[in-house]
């Protein structure tokens, strides 16, 4: 048997910037991991299967329809799989992906096959199997992993209500907007980073947020908080960050907003 870990993806900025002539959004983002997430323990088995665990494990699929045996159906393993589920679904920040992903690299781990192609798992199983800082283009299958970006000393929320990725990307007023720059800035620590970050854009923010008015609450409930220096949201929705000068802000204010809003999913985290 063995373990990985499945952190949760951030999209630090999300640029959309064309449509192929399939219909698929073109984007270019940079992408940080946390070092929160999903945990899974696979080991192979004679028969697959797939048991969903932990304290966000109500309505996660245990089924084929789950992208982790999907994964493990196109390595052509079998295996027993158990999913410790810590991150919301449907949150913007990659969770069944980075499971996918967690479970592809604990396979290759158990079998030494090779990995197999995987856009058809998703736009973000390519990035969530680096599982580092990257530049994230084309619909998701161009993938460079990003030297220095800085330990960013962060908060996740995330109000509890999914947000449907389709529905956020035909809100989009338009879809030809600027990229990041070819050739990304040197960022010497985290507060040069974060006021680079400030100049760039998540596209799908506002036609989010019209459709789920709690991200506008989430957003302003991180700003507000002490030591905030840039709120934003992450992917598609509803989970936003907050970025702060050091752990000690960041754990402060994931305590408070969490004692004020129960319902909503709070974690201080650092991303990298």
């Amino acid at each position: 048997m063995t373990s990985e870990v499945a952190p949760a993806k951030v999209n630090l900025t999300l640029h959309v910037t064309g449509r192929g002539t399939d219909g698929y959004h073109l984007l270019d983002s940079l992408v940080g991991f946390a070092d929160t997430g999903d945990r899974l323990d696979v080991r192979l088995a004679d028969v697959a299967s797939l048991r969903v665990t932990g304290p966000r494990a109500a309505g996660v699929p245990e089924g084929p329809e789950n992208l982790v045996l999907r994964a493990a159906a196109l390595m052509g393993v079998t295996a027993s799989i158990t999913l410790e589920k810590h991150l919301p679904a449907a949150a913007g920040i990659g969770g069944g992906s980075s499971d996918a992903a967690a479970c592809l690299r604990a396979l290759v781990r158990l079998t030494g096959k090779a990995l197999p192609e995987v856009p058809m798992l998703g736009a973000d199983v390519p990035v969530c199997l680096l599982a580092r800082a990257a530049r994230m283009r084309g619909i998701g299958e161009q993938v460079a992993p990003v030297g220095g970006l800085p330990v960013l000393d962060a908060v996740l929320v995330n109000p509890g209500v999914p947000v449907a990725t389709p529905q956020v990307f035909a809100r989009l007023a338009r879809r030809d907007n600027p990229a990041m720059p070819e050739t990304l800035p040197p960022w010497p620590d985290a507060a040069a980073c974060i006021r680079w970050l400030g100049t760039q854009r998540n596209d799908l923010e506002t036609p989010a947020a019209a459709l789920c008015p709690e991200i506008v609450a989430v957003l302003a409930r991180l700003r507000a908080s002490e030591g905030c220096a840039l709120a934003r949201m992450s992917g598609s929705g509803a989970t936003c960050f907050g970025l702060y000068p050091d752990a000690g802000a960041a754990q402060a204010a994931a305590a408070r907003i969490a004692a004020e809003n129960c319902g909503w999913w709070v974690a201080a985290t650092q991303l990298s």
